[in-house]
């Protein structure tokens, strides 16, 4: 199959855009080169052959996370930095590229790798750009990192006393022109409610002292919060969410099931076939999410769930017994009192005649670890998330970037980068 696309009545194939477009021709190099997060080696091996050819000078840290420095050429100016992340969500099968309606999309039934070979290829061509011209700039620092998409473990295997800059903009956002000054934590709330005697359900049902560990666990969480907490103009802000519930008559149906090797695509209605349903529950559990980018909210709500399991072991004092504990897997990546990235960013897009978008996120990114950490000269990094092209249906079989917003977003961090340097 020849992969073409219609533009004004003429069929141009890939292989001729990317010989129009250099960017074009790097992304496209990127993402036919499969990289799931801890398998980067090939791409690395690809980015270092590009900045060897092209006199960009890099190094590899003891992770084999990729750094790129380009001094400065004047005094007086700072550095900025650019990051991005090597690997893709996906196996390492083959990635063979198609054009439907400007847009890229993977030929086969796997993801594109997008997310993030976009913010990988327009943060090379930049440093090329910037090496071979006469801009007069405080130095640009460019880090490629890896396992971004399953345990963040590159970014937490960064030199980061070897990094000069203060401001960093992580290109890992799926919207042109889209910068993201906050960011959601994510903390894992766990309850649990514990009956103190139980018994059969038959027998001893008419004992008002035994009550049922399931019956109580839906009691207690009609009262806590769930979805939104609070927002602001940039979004949602804390959120809370119930993502499972789980009582003790289960505990013998979860066992057959694995005894017997049962498959299944409902293992949900499995288990409720198999439950027991003749006792009287003295264990069930529950686990939440908490989203947060400011700590301040996320502490207000933590504060209401322990009152509400407070009253709860109060009123059933004796008979029951209610906990909740808080697991802290990413801290907030909250707002910067600092506008400059946010006034460069609006200059860079209206030269562009682009309308940007300045808003929060309700998730997790590197900006989150950048954040908490301090560079070589001892100042905390103020971090922003950046999307320099669409991207659809992302981390799916049926992912596109749509290759003319990626051009656009590559002129959007050039501009920012001299607008910076003015």
């Amino acid at each position: 199959m020849v992969s073409k696309l219609r533009i004004g009545g003429f069929s141009v194939q890939i292989s001729e855009l990317r010989k129009e477009n250099e960017l074009l021709d790097i992304f496209c190099s990127l993402v036919e080169i499969p990289s799931p997060s801890l398998h980067e080696e090939k791409v690395i091996a690809w980015i270092q052959d590009f900045c060897k050819k092209n006199k960009i000078n890099y190094t590899l840290d003891d992770y084999k996370n990729v750094f790129i420095k380009i001094p400065a050429n004047v005094s007086g100016k700072e550095p900025i930095m650019f990051s991005s992340h090597m690997d893709v969500v996906g196996d390492d099968s083959p990635v063979k590229l198609y054009l439907e309606d400007k847009k890229f999309i993977s030929a086969e039934d796997r993801t594109l790798g997008s997310d993030d070979k976009v913010g990988v290829a327009s943060a090379l061509m930049l440093a090329k750009y910037i090496v071979n011209s006469d801009i007069k700039h405080g130095g640009l620092e460019i880090t490629f990192t890896r396992d971004e998409e399953t345990n963040m473990s590159g970014i937490e295997h960064v030199q980061f006393q070897n990094i000069d800059s203060k401001y960093i903009l992580v290109c890992d956002a799926d919207k042109l022109a889209q910068l993201q000054i906050s960011g959601a934590s994510y903390t894992n709330a766990k309850v649990s409610v514990k009956g103190l005697i139980g018994g059969h359900s038959g027998i001893d049902i008419g004992d008002t002292t035994r009550l049922n560990a399931a019956k109580l666990i839906s009691e207690l969480l009609a009262e806590f919060p769930q979805g939104v907490f609070y927002q602001d103009e940039t979004g949602v802000i804390t959120s809370c969410n119930l993502g499972a519930i789980v009582a003790g008559g289960v505990q013998n149906a979860v066992s057959a099931l694995v005894n017997e090797g049962v498959k299944s695509k409902d293992y949900i209605t499995e288990i409720i076939k198999r439950s027991s349903t003749n006792i009287i529950n003295i264990d069930a559990k529950a686990s939440y999410s908490i989203r947060s980018a400011s700590v301040e909210k996320e502490e207000e709500l933590k504060n209401i769930m322990k009152h509400i399991v407070e009253r709860f072991n109060k009123k059933y004092e004796g008979l029951a017994k209610a906990e909740i504990d808080f697991e802290v897997h990413l801290l907030a990546f909250e707002k910067a009192d600092d506008d400059l990235i946010e006034k460069l960013h609006t200059k860079a897009c209206d030269k562009l005649g682009i309308k940007n978008e300045i808003s929060s996120f309700h998730a997790g990114a590197e900006t989150h670890i950048y954040c908490h950490q301090k560079n070589s000269k001892g100042e905390t990094f103020m971090p922003s998330l950046l999307g320099l092209a669409d991207i659809y249906n992302m981390h799916s079989a049926n992912e596109k970037v749509d290759y003319t917003t990626l051009l656009k977003g590559y002129e959007i961090i050039k501009n920012l980068f001299i607008e910076y340097n003015k």
